[in-house]
């Protein structure tokens, strides 16, 4: 078995993770499999033999920004190098270069953004200072695409893509949630985008599956599965049947999201 790096996983402090958790289900009409909580994450990470997990929360308010992403870091500093964290941001803030500043002083490794959650378009002009300070220095991980909404789909994500071409983007849900085979025929062939593929395999067959990835490239693809939503240990099960060479199964599952966030495993 590889090492699997699992680039997507939601956590969030005991107090309001199961609320926290239902409501994600709640906004995407979903069971959650699991309650959001960090001691659950670590339990079935290490059943699902996970080398190491990328961790992050989402902020609905600028004022929320400050306080998630020091708990962000408080969980990596305590986790022995086996987590790398992500900071949130939020478009509305009034000091994003000091909300920046801050995530890199707390040993953050990138930015995660939710627009359909958050509420905002990518290609509003309330996130383009995000782009701006973020180019050439932090990769950006971005939900992307639903077809109930227009925050975030490829008609959104073009625009930043080809303005800010320094800007390492991270598009969730092999690029489209919902609209998986849509986004990866839009948005193939740029040569800063990578996609994960979290929250895809339950929706896809495996010969769809296989060609998104290979549209993409295995380059281009991280593995995530999406906690709190659902089982590590079945997504990486399902990867290796879909019957990728030895060399693409290790740059998805562990390789390129070394390179990308410089991990140590």
């Amino acid at each position: 078995m590889y090492p699997i790096i699992d680039c997507h996983c939601h956590i969030y402090p005991d107090k309001i993770a199961v609320k926290a958790s239902q409501s994600t289900g709640t906004f995407y009409d979903m069971d959650m499999n699991y309650d959001g909580k960090l001691s659950t994450l670590e339990e079935i990470g290490k059943s699902a033999h996970i080398s190491h997990s990328v961790v992050f929360s989402v902020a609905t308010t600028p004022k929320q920004v400050k306080s998630i992403n020091e708990y962000i870091a408080s969980v990596v500093a305590a986790s022995q190098g086996k987590m790398t964290g992500l900071g949130t941001l939020h478009p509305d803030s009034d000091d994003m270069e000091g909300d920046i500043r801050h995530l890199r002083e707390l040993g953050l490794r990138g930015v995660k953004l939710h627009p359909d959650i958050q509420r905002f378009k990518l290609d509003d002009y309330r996130c383009l200072k995000i782009y701006e300070l973020c180019e050439g220095n932090l990769p950006v991980l971005i939900h992307a695409g639903d077809k109930r909404y227009d925050y975030s789909n490829p008609n959104r994500l073009k625009p930043i893509l080809e303005t800010f071409t320094g800007l390492q983007v991270i598009a969730a849900h092999f690029g489209g949630w919902s609209i998986w085979e849509e986004a990866s025929r839009e948005l193939c062939g740029y040569e800063n985008l990578m996609v994960d593929c979290s929250s895809s395999f339950p929706w896809l067959d495996r010969e769809t599956s296989k060609s998104i990835i290979r549209r993409y490239s295995a380059d281009k693809v991280l593995f995530g599965a999406d906690y709190p939503m659902w089982n590590p240990a079945e997504q990486a099960e399902y990867l290796l049947s879909l019957g990728l060479s030895d060399e693409e199964n290790r740059k998805i599952f562990y390789q390129n999201a070394q390179k990308l966030f410089g991990i140590k495993l």
